[in-house]
């Protein structure tokens, strides 16, 4: 939901090494269950039915412009990113996805002729991505569903809860971000 709220604070933030080895306190909850109790709210089932409940409701308000929302993030980072173009991995990175998903999705996307590629002015194996006229106005058009629907589900929260919400759902992705990043590490090593 951070992206629906404009830039996200999460790429200013440093990341920080997390320990995956290391066990919590049951201490640290105040009682006696298992962080993985069944009684418990699980951060993984959470985000998952967060993200997938927001995705669906999402793809369903937007089908009619023709668009997906994984389409409405690349033109919503294209657009708040370098006027000169993001590269394929850039892009990447901060769609937080991975790079055969952005490959087949830019395709379908330059299709439409809301994005071109251009060479990169200094890495000739890389091409710069840049949103067209067409895609400014269809971003137009799906930002303002998006920002209805941000609304709508972040008015469950009283007003004072929403921000810090956001700022505290970023602290997580940093984490999730940096747990992976170390996963990956330890695999290569």
């Amino acid at each position: 939901m951070a992206l629906l709220a404009g830039k996200s604070k999460a790429e200013n933030v440093p990341v920080r090494t997390i320990n995956l080895n290391k066990k919590m306190d049951t201490e640290e909850f105040n009682d006696e269950l298992p962080i993985d109790a069944p009684e418990r709210k699980r951060l993984p089932l959470l985000l998952r039915r967060a993200w997938y409940g927001l995705n669906q409701t999402f793809r369903r308000s937007i089908s009619h412009a023709g668009a997906t929302p994984d389409q409405f993030t690349v033109l919503r980072t294209l657009s708040e990113g370098d006027p000169a173009g993001l590269t394929q991995s850039e892009l990447t990175r901060k769609m937080s996805s991975d790079p055969n998903t952005v490959a087949s999705l830019l395709e379908r996307i330059e299709k439409s002729g809301w994005i071109k590629r251009k060479p990169h002015e200094i890495d000739r194996r890389a091409n710069r991505i840049l949103l067209l006229p067409a895609g400014a106005e269809k971003l137009v058009e799906l930002r303002g569903i998006a920002k209805n629907l941000q609304a709508n589900l972040l008015g469950t929260l009283p007003e004072a809860k929403r921000e810090p919400f956001l700022e505290e759902l970023a602290q997580v992705a940093d984490a999730c971000q940096a747990a992976a990043e170390e996963a990956a590490r330890k695999k290569r090593d």
